[in-house]
């Protein structure tokens, strides 16, 4: 596992825990850090393929977890509102690589690695 892989590990511990979604119209108990996972994975994806890292990587980490959370419509429309929001955020602030950009990505890294981490020991079996 590569460097920039280690920290979001947990996600697909993560994502196992969320595939036991809850009934729809019932708002997950994890559903607010889940959002804020969502756009984390947003600001990484634009971060890390403005400086260099050329892929869809966090992207398709973000389709993973669509996909285990399978939700009704307006709570996908959400997730990926969360999603787009942290992309946007980031591509209105960032032209090209910076070391405050660097310094993003490793924020992020981190806190996404922290809220994957979290959900699973909060909301897990």
């Amino acid at each position: 596992m590569t460097r920039h892989r280690r920290p979001l590990a947990g996600l697909a511990l993560a994502l196992g825990i969320l595939a036991a979604a809850p009934a729809h119209g019932v708002e997950a108990p994890y559903e607010k850090p889940l959002l804020r996972l969502a756009e984390v994975l947003g600001s990484i994806h634009y971060l890390r393929n403005l400086c260099g890292e050329a892929g869809q990587e966090w992207r398709e980490r973000m389709e993973a977890l669509l996909e285990a959370e399978a939700p009704p419509p307006a709570r996908r429309a959400r997730m990926v509102a969360s999603f787009n929001h942290g992309y946007r955020s980031f591509e209105a602030s960032y032209a090209v690589c910076t070391e405050s950009a660097r310094a993003a990505i490793r924020r992020y890294m981190k806190e996404g690695a922290e809220l994957s981490s979290d959900i699973a020991a909060r909301y897990g079996n």
